[in-house]
């Protein structure tokens, strides 16, 4: 793959190596080709089922696998859970037509770590491929409103002041000025797992899909700051990466404030 070959010699880095799991024959040589031109990328082999995705992942040892949902003899979610039990090391990047409850959920808890549909570009899977190789999580942004949809569950009733039908506002205090006195003199919520107020606005900004330099550049401090907060509060809440932690916003309702 000349693109993969180039991009890693530009960068003095080892290519990402990318096994595509698709039953269609069409989807997947279009996969294989796409990201045969990207940079940085080199595509290690193509399966067609789920089964033959886990012993391809055992011959050739791919940092990451493009992943489809439906497909025959083994689907994407139990070949996405064998291989992670199997090779810890190795992340998966579902690619699939759906973005439905029955879909999403069963492959992250399978451990997929990202999670796309196939109207992506070029550039997010690219991106997503890197993210999730760097140890971080790769949701789209219609995957993380699917969680906050599920998540978040039949709001309760709204307390005073909030607008019927919104979620409950974020434990997460506003820096600024508020117009209502009375809730400048409501005490924040108190939050899950010991996080502090700094640590919980950073989950909120993870959870809004902020990479760590927009994090850093939204609350004005530097990235190394950031990425402290980030291994605390993976600590205090047991996450293990950003899809994990943007599940963890959604169910305690830790939300960016407005």
């Amino acid at each position: 793959m000349a693109g993969a070959a180039e991009g890693a010699g530009v960068s003095g880095e080892r290519p990402i190596r990318v096994l595509v799991a698709d039953d269609q024959t069409v989807v997947r040589e279009g996969i294989v080709m796409l990201l045969g031109l990207l940079p940085g990328i080199e595509v290690v082999g193509a399966a067609g089922d789920g089964e033959e995705a886990v012993r391809m992942v055992a011959e050739l040892a791919p940092d990451v696998v493009l992943m489809d949902l439906r497909m025959p003899r083994c689907d994407g979610v139990e070949a996405t859970r064998r291989i992670r039990a199997a090779h810890p090391a190795i992340e998966v990047v579902v690619l699939t037509t759906y973005a439905d409850d029955d879909s999403l959920f069963p492959a992250l808890q399978a451990g997929a770590r990202g999670y796309l549909t196939k109207d992506a570009g070029a550039e997010e899977i690219a991106r997503a491929v890197a993210d999730v190789r760097s140890g971080a999580g790769a949701l789209s942004p219609q995957v993380q409103r699917r969680l906050l949809d599920r998540l978040s569950g039949t709001p309760a009733a709204p307390a005073p002041g909030t607008p019927s039908g919104h979620p409950v506002a974020s434990p997460v205090p506003v820096p600024q000025s508020q117009s209502q006195s009375q809730s400048q003199s409501q005490p924040p919520a108190a939050l899950p797992d010991g996080l502090t107020v700094r640590e919980a606005e950073v989950l909120a900004l993870i959870a809004d899909g902020l990479s760590n330099a927009e994090i850093a550049g939204e609350l004005f401090v530097s990235q190394a700051t950031v990425k402290t907060h980030i291994n605390n509060l993976f600590a205090k809440t047991a996450v293990r990466d950003r899809a994990q932690a943007v599940a963890y916003a959604f169910r305690h309702g830790i939300r960016r404030s407005s």
